[in-house]
């Protein structure tokens, strides 16, 4: 068994603030015995543009992630951001902020995941941007217009299973999860913002879904409530078994969560009925239209 800690946010454009609450809450899931933390999609700032551009910060380097880094040390605990704003040139990241180059750098929302001792051991950028209409106080969300999609699939190794990484408006492309799952992930992680008016409709379908057909634990953690903008999150962070059961979970309020993942779960359900043998789409077919 292996105790985790989710930790559901309602953001906001203020960087410390959101920092103080994920120290705060990481201290109490740890006394409760969480050897991993897990934040919200835009755990650290929840705005518009500039503000995700103003803190975007070079991997491994910037306040932001050496505050995160301490407080892994700090807790003795595994930390995912669930994503935070990064330079996408990784290189030239530190002449991009010296010539104050705010509207033009590319910046990613990225995972990044540390470990006890304050190392980034994994990191992954979003890959589907969030370019959609929906009936809410928003009502236009175009996430392309403020990061830069990424493009590689990550599967990380870790003391407690294998991690397939993925954020939000990913979970509704089952063949990512597939090619995670290909790959060795055990655990599915979703660090999500879903919207109110999306949540209510498609938010726990498709994350059992993704559970099912992967035959994978999947967590999923949610930014709950009001923001900037008219935007509205719904919560509703849940742990789910590989049969598709939701064994914990939380209203839309910011709170947090404690659950325990039991490995032997996978083998079980995969041995019983082994769908990754029985499927044929790893074969190549000939394409016939009619």
């Amino acid at each position: 068994m292996e105790r985790i800690g989710l930790i559901q946010m309602t953001s906001s454009a203020d960087v410390n603030d959101n920092l103080t609450y994920i120290e705060q809450q990481t201290a109490l899931l740890t006394k409760q015995g969480a050897k991993w933390v897990i934040t919200p999609e835009n755990a650290v700032v929840f705005g518009n543009k500039e503000d995700y551009h103003h803190n975007a910060e070079v991997l491994g380097d910037g306040p932001i992630q050496a505050r995160m880094s301490r407080l892994a040390q700090q807790q003795k605990v595994w930390i995912l951001i669930g994503s935070m704003p990064l330079l996408r040139d990784r290189e030239s990241g530190r002449q991009a902020e010296t010539t104050k180059a705010v509207t033009t750098k590319a910046v990613t929302t990225t995972s990044v995941l540390f470990n006890p001792q304050g190392d980034i051991v994994a990191h992954y950028d979003k890959l589907h941007m969030f370019d959609v209409d929906v009936a809410d106080g928003h009502k236009r969300y175009r996430e392309s217009e403020t990061f830069t999609p990424g493009n590689e699939i990550v599967v990380t190794e870790t003391p407690f299973g294998m991690l397939g990484l993925s954020i939000c408006y990913d979970v509704r492309f089952p063949h990512l999860y597939s090619q995670l799952r290909r790959l060795g992930a055990q655990i599915l992680l979703v660090p999500a913002a879903f919207t109110a008016v999306t949540g209510k409709a498609h938010w726990e379908v498709l994350l059992r879904a993704r559970a099912i057909e992967n035959q994978c634990w999947v967590i999923a953690v949610g930014q709950g409530g009001h923001h900037i903008g008219g935007r509205e999150t719904w919560g509703h962070s849940m742990v789910i078994n590989p049969w598709g059961e939701v064994i914990a979970s939380l209203d839309q309020d910011a709170a947090s969560l404690i659950a325990d993942i039991d490995l032997e779960q996978i083998e079980s359900v995969r041995s019983a009925m082994p769908i990754s043998a029985h499927t044929r789409f790893h074969n190549q077919f000939i394409e016939k239209k009619s």
